[in-house]
Order: C-alpha cells, then sequence, then structure tokens
C-alpha cells in the first residue's frame, strides 16, 4: 500500500522532506508533487513530560528566535548561519529522526494534537462511524500480541497468488492488480486531470519498477556501496518468507532492475511538463511498447474502460516492456515476492518490520533509532482516515478568524504578484497579459476542505493491522479509477488539514494551505507583521509562484497545459532560469555530492519569486507609513530574517545524499540563503559589500 499510488497534480513546499520516498516507483515526478517539503510529511515528536505539547510558542517577543541567531557571522559569508548559527550549534537529530529543525517541531506539533485526538477516541468503546474507524486502526497497529502471533500468515494469500502465475500475460496482470494491494509493477498509473483537458480525469502512466531512490542507484558509482547492500536487503525479505535459493534470486532482481534504471528517464527528464504529456488509447499503447501485455494489465488495475492513456516518459516504455519481455518469469515472480513482502513489512510482525527499516531508515537514510510505535500508529491513522481526523483537528485547533486572516495576507501576495509582472522589463505586453489573466484565475484554499471525504466504505477492524492496510489500498485504488474520464471534482484536497505543507496545482491553478502549517513561526497573528510577511507570505508567495516556475508557466490560467508565451519572452525567462540553475549546480553540501540546479529549478525560483513577492507585499501593506525597528531591525531586515529562520534544520549525511539524488527541493540551507543573495533589497538590509555568497548586481538572477 504506497501512498504515491495516489498522489494527484500538484507542486508542494516540500517543509520536511522525509526520505521515506525509498523507492522510486515512477509517481514522485515534480508535475505531480510540488510542496515546501515533499510528497510524505515526517511525523515527528517525542513524548516530554509537563507542558501543553498541543498549543503552539511563539518564536522570541515578535517573532523571530534572535537569541538562535550568530551575529559574529557575516551575511554574505553565510546567512543561513547568521539567521540560526546558536540554534543550529545546539541542535541535535532526535535518534528516531533523520532531519530535524523548525518546521520538523511544527510537525510534532501536529503530531501531538493527532495524538491527543486519536488516544481519546481508542480509549472508548461506544463509537460509530470514522470515529470508531479511527480508534480501530490505532488499535490494530498497537496491539501487538496479534501481530506477532500471526507473523506472516496475512502474506499467504497474496505470496500464493504470485506462485501460481504462469504466463507473462498472468503476471502483467498481476501488476495491474498491485495498484490497489500490496506488490508493485514495471509501469506506474495513477488517475489525474487531463493536462490538455484539466476539467476531466484521465489515467496517467509512469515508469516504475526501481526498488532503491533512483535510477542513479545503480548506475553512478558512489552508489555501489548501497546497491550492493540492496542485493543483501532484498536476499534478507525473500529469506523471510522461505523463498528457496534467495541470494540467486536477489542477485538476479537487482540485475533486472539495473536495465530498467539504465533505459528509464532521469528526474530532471521527468520533470518536462510537456514531453511528458504523450496521449495513447490502449490499443495504441500495446502496439507502441509490445512485450507487455497492456490489456491484461488495464484489466487487473480495472482501468480497461478508460477512454485514454497519457504516459510520462513514453521513450523509456518500450525498452522497459522489452526488459520485462526478456526476464525470466521466475525472475518476475521473485521480485513480485520480494516486492509484496518489502511493501507489507511494517505491518507484519517485528522481524520483518525490523529487517524493512534497517535498510530502507538506517542504511539509507541515516536514521539512528526506529520510531516509536505510537507515532508510526498515528502515521497509520493518517494514511488510513487522513480528512476523518482532518474534521476533529480544524474543530479544535483551527480557529476561524486564523482562516481570516490568512485569507487577507494571500490577497495581500496575490496583489503584490499583480504588481511585480506590471513592472517587469524584460516581458512583452502580450505576455504579461496573460500572465495576469492567469493570475486572476488563482483558487485559493485555506485551512480544510469544503467537502470531507466518505470513508462509508472503508472496513476497518481493531485487530487486524495488515487487513486494514490492505483494505484501505483497495478502498483508495477503486476511488481513483471511479473517476476515470469523470469530471474533476474541484472541492478536493491533496493534502489532510493536519499536514505541514502547502502546495500549488497547476491544471486546478489553485494554492492550498492546510490548516498545521498556520502556526509559529510561519504564522502567528499576534507576531510582528514582517515576520508574518517573511514567513507565511513567502511560502504563499512560493506557491503563487509556482504558476510561472519552469514548468507552471506551461500551463495557462485554467489549467490546460499550452504554450501561452511569446518566442522572445520564454527566450529570456530560459536564460535566467539557466543562470539560476548554474548557482544551484555549486552547492555542494556533502563532499562529492552536489545540488542538481536542474532537478531543484522549480523549486528554486518559487523560493526566490516567493520572497520577493513577500517583501512586496510587506511593503505594500504599510502604505506609505515608516516600518517600525524592532530590537534594532528594520522591516526589511526582518522580513527576511523570518524567511530564512523557518528554514533553520539539520539532516544526517545519509538522508543529505539520498535527498540530492530524489528531490526537487534544494538543501535548507541554500533555500535561505540562494534567494537572499539574489535580492538587491537584502544587500540593502543588511549592508552585504562582500562576502562568500556577494553577486554582483549583474550576476543576480531577475526572473519575477
Amino acid at each position: 500500500m504506497r501512498l504515491l499510488k495516489l498522489l494527484t497534480l500538484t507542486t508542494a513546499l516540500a517543509l520536511v522532506t522525509s526520505p521515506v520516498l525509498a523507492a522510486d516507483n515512477g509517481l514522485a515526478t515534480e508535475r505531480t508533487q510540488h510542496s515546501l517539503h515533499g510528497l510524505e510529511a515526517y511525523l515527528a515528536a517525542d513524548k516530554a513530560d509537563g507542558g501543553d505539547l498541543t498549543t503552539a510558542a511563539r518564536f522570541g517577543t515578535w517573532g523571530v528566535d534572535l537569541e538562535g541567531m550568530d551575529t559574529s557571522v557575516k551575511p554574505g559569508d553565510s546567512f543561513f548561519r547568521y539567521v540560526n548559527g546558536k540554534a543550529l550549534d545546539g541542535m541535535e537529530i532526535p535518534a528516531d529522526k533523520t532531519s530535524y529543525g523548525v518546521a520538523y517541531k511544527l510537525l510534532d506539533l501536529s503530531e501531538a494534537r493527532s495524538q491527543a485526538i486519536i488516544e481519546k477516541l481508542a480509549a472508548r468503546n461506544d463509537l460509530t462511524g470514522d470515529d470508531a474507524k479511527i480508534a480501530a486502526m490505532y488499535r490494530s497497529m498497537m496491539d501487538t500480541q496479534i501481530i506477532e502471533a500471526r507473523d506472516a500468515a496475512p502474506l499467504a494469500p497474496l505470496l500464493a497468488s504470485v506462485r501460481s502465475i504462469k504466463t507473462r500475460s498472468e503476471m502483467a496482470a498481476w501488476m495491474g492488480r498491485s495498484s490497489g494491494t500490496f506488490g508493485s509493477s514495471f509501469f506506474g498509473a495513477y488517475v489525474a486531470a487531463d493536462e490538455k483537458n484539466p476539467r476531466v480525469n484521465v489515467v496517467n502512466m509512469v515508469q516504475s519498477g526501481l526498488g532503491l531512490p533512483d535510477r542513479d542507484y545503480y548506475l553512478k558509482e558512489n552508489f555501489a556501496d548501497k546497491k550492493a547492500k540492496y542485493e543483501i536487503y532484498v536476499a534478507d525479505m525473500l529469506r523471510l518468507v522461505g523463498y528457496p535459493n534467495a541470494a540467486q534470486a536477489a542477485k538476479d532482481i537487482v540485475a533486472m532492475e539495473t536495465k530498467i534504471a539504465e533505459v528509464s528517464w532521469t528526474r530532471i527528464e521527468r520533470r518536462d511538463s510537456t514531453k511528458t504529456y504523450n496521449p495513447f488509447s490502449r490499443a495504441e499503447l500495446a502496439k507502441y511498447a509490445p512485450g507487455f501485455d497492456w490489456a491484461a494489465f488495464f484489466k487487473g488495475a480495472q482501468l480497461d474502460k478508460a477512454s485514454k492513456v497519457v504516459v510520462g516518459e513514453n521513450t523509456a516504455f518500450p525498452k522497459i516492456a522489452q526488459v520485462f519481455a526478456d526476464t525470466p518469469l521466475e525472475t518476475l515472480k521473485a521480485w513480485e515476492t520480494f516486492r509484496v513482502v518489502d511493501e507489507a513489512a511494517p505491518y507484519l510482525s517485528e522481524r520483518f518490520v525490523r529487517t524493512a527499516w534497517t535498510f530502507r531508515s538506517k542504511e539509507l537514510g541515516g536514521q539512528k533509532q526506529q520510531r516509536p510505535r505510537w507515532k508510526r500508529a498515528i502515521s497509520a491513522v493518517e494514511g488510513s482516515l487522513g480528512e476523518a481526523l482532518g474534521r476533529t483537528y480544524v474543530a479544535e485547533y483551527f480557529p476561524a478568524e486564523s482562516k481570516a486572516k490568512m485569507k487577507a495576507l494571500v490577497d495581500d501576495l496575490l496583489s503584490a504578484m499583480k504588481i511585480r509582472i506590471d513592472n517587469l522589463t524584460w516581458m512583452s505586453p502580450d505576455t504579461k497579459a496573460k500572465a495576469q489573466e492567469k493570475l486572476s484565475k488563482f483558487v485559493v484554499k485555506i485551512g480544510y476542505p469544503d467537502k470531507w471525504r466518505d470513508y462509508s466504505g472503508l472496513t476497518i477492524e481493531a485487530g487486524d493491522l495488515y487487513g486494514n492496510q490492505e483494505r484501505t489500498s483497495a478502498f483508495n485504488w477503486a476511488f481513483q479509477v471511479s473517476k476515470v474520464d469523470q469530471p474533476v471534482d474541484r472541492l478536493e484536497w491533496g493534502m489532510t488539514p493536519q499536514t505541514v505543507n502547502a502546495y500549488y496545482s497547476p491544471t486546478q491553478n489553485e494554492i492550498v494551505f492546510p490548516a498545521a502549517i498556520l502556526q509559529p513561526p510561519f504564522f502567528d497573528p499576534e507576531a510582528d507583521a514582517a515576520v508574518n510577511y517573511g514567513g507565511i507570505g513567502s511560502v504563499i508567495g512560493h506557491e503563487i509562484s509556482h504558476g510561472f516556475d519552469d514548468q507552471g508557466r506551461n500551463y495557462d490560467g485554467d489549467g490546460v497545459l499550452t504554450d501561452w508565451w511569446t518566442a522572445q519572452d520564454a527566450d529570456k525567462f530560459t536564460v535566467q532560469a539557466t543562470k539560476l540553475g548554474a548557482q544551484y549546480d555549486a552547492f555542494e553540501p556533502v563532499p562529492g555530492h552536489k545540488v542538481q540546479g536542474g532537478l531543484t529549478m522549480g523549486e528554486n525560483i518559487a523560493d526566490l519569486a516567493g520572497l520577493m513577492i513577500a517583501l512586496d507585499a510587506y511593503r505594500l501593506s504599510l502604505d506609505g507609513k515608516e516600518a517600525p525597528v524592532l530590537d534594532g531591525f528594520t522591516g526589511d531586515q526582518r522580513v527576511f530574517l523570518a524567511a530564512g529562520q523557518v528554514w533553520r534544520s539539520k539532516r544526517r549525511e545519509a538522508t543529505m545524499i539520498q535527498l540530492l539524488a530524489v528531490d526537487s527541493h534544494s538543501p535548507d540551507e541554500f533555500r535561505a540563503l540562494g534567494p537572499a543573495r539574489n535580492i538587491d533589497a537584502w544587500y540593502d538590509a543588511f549592508k552585504v559589500f562582500d562576502g562568500k555568497y556577494f553577486l554582483k548586481p549583474e550576476d543576480r538572477v531577475r526572473i519575477w
């Protein structure tokens, strides 16, 4: 059961990126998820004695943690250290986490609130409806006695089904079936708005088949040790279910996945929204990529009535289909057996849980200690009944006045973006008019959805953790299938209210801000205005500008994938974007592992534009008045301090290396200093005339 099977077309802020993205199943592409922190937020909180863990605390007296700054560092040498240095020196990453920092403390808050709600429900026996299901899901995860007693028994039916496969057509059908259960496929399927007709949902297909985080893990020498340990892990997982000759099967599996990696597109190639829109009929796809029984696959996935299929990495599909055709059936069955066990492991007995954690989290992510079971139980509830939990969350923790104040801030940022577009010197009047039309059609969603998910068709039982997860996967996939060729539900959300994140959807041209991110240090109704503009304002600006980043700009105001730019304007944009990418290419957070400016391009553009828009909006809010000075800091300085403060974090080296390979967001240090060094007002505010990250005016990137 994989969350990534349920993705819709969004671009997220990814304030916290979890290396839970352990297997590259092809769905975690830039076009499908743009967030301030990434596709799956890491619920990270420690139980502590005393104090109210469900109440947000303000930073400092007016919104910035002055004691956490290191003013001995010049802003031009490291603005990240200047804003966060002392706090970072005293910060330790908890043993059960791979990263920690300001945004992760908000995750602590969200988890503590969810815990309070769930444990109250779990203590009762008189519940009905969704509340009863939440309680049952939590209990099923916490009842280790039943889980240990059942051990591998819950897997028996699925594994028997894999063993019974006698032909490649049956294997293709099984891969289709895996969309709604544990297991995997060489090709990933999901349902989302048709990018050329975004009012209707369509089946999308993407490359898949890899068990490591990215193709680079198979092909680059600096990941050779991870690949070798992955082969050991595959064998270990097969042995847990008594698979014969597990070592040889693992060797064959990794060799097969390496062939898939060799013909797969890179993550940078997969970001191109125009090149990844390739519509086929199901019959046309079968002719285009022979060697794989597409009819069997679509029937197994319950997608055999779909009118068309939009293929992402089109040139990779025939090659991956050929790998399928050339691979012995026994190797395919061994691979599918492994993928079933690998995905189901967190919901089985401790020997499965420990084996999976040791490789997926400890080896790949650097995590020192497994998260306590109660935390994993809360995550299980979130994954199965997220909006049911969200209803209670917003009722208890999201005041109506926060939504109203947030709406006012969003309006300010949209107004600032409108003025900025008008004042662009490099853009022609025709393109400006279309940009303004797109901006005028932005849809804003704040806090929680107007229509909640209906979970009445989902069965949850207190003593059946594995079954609950399998039924959840089937329930969610049936929900996706029901949307094929149907109108897009504009009220649907891609995140739950308790998610610490925000996103922009290019096909819906909407920006969405869940309730959980609307807390200090991002948003505090009682804090200094400059701090709110620098904190949540830069987040709002980030999401707005995703509509105009290197990929978002390819969609018009109605969400249609189309070229609305003049050729000259597009060329000017590309020059500046390339210049920005080169800056990020030079950043090297771990020796031998650099930021990929091409992979992180959209997020870097959004970070830069978002901060500039936030500063503009703050200045507009002053209405010609002089900004107050607080503790010696001017209004402009406070905007930049607040924006830099939200990126205060540390990551384990293994986590950083993994994210540099797979994440569309730059490391937090460079999200703090990368945009600032390109903004003239930052130099003026902090009197920066030199330093390691100083840029001459002519070298600064100016896009939005």
